[in-house]
């Protein structure tokens, strides 16, 4: 399993909170990549919710993580 940012955007518009099942199901009717769908179903699942995309990617960078904080320097 690995996860790239452009796969990892594809579930931007996911139905969270979701199921494993419900996540895949919304990869297979948006049309994203194959490689989505096998990530997900690689995922050991307990029958719990995800609420996120960290939740799956726990180091999935967010719009934060790009911002150039002119007072840090």
């Amino acid at each position: 399993m690995y996860w790239t940012l452009e796969l990892a955007s594809k579930l931007e518009d996911a139905p969270w909170p979701a199921t494993k099942e419900e996540l895949i199901d919304f990869c297979i009717r948006s049309g994203a990549p194959a490689e989505v769908a096998e990530n997900l179903a690689e995922i050991e699942d307990e029958g719990e919710m995800y609420d996120r995309i960290e939740d799956l990617w726990p180091d999935y960078p967010t719009k934060e993580d790009f911002f150039f904080n002119e007072d840090e320097y």
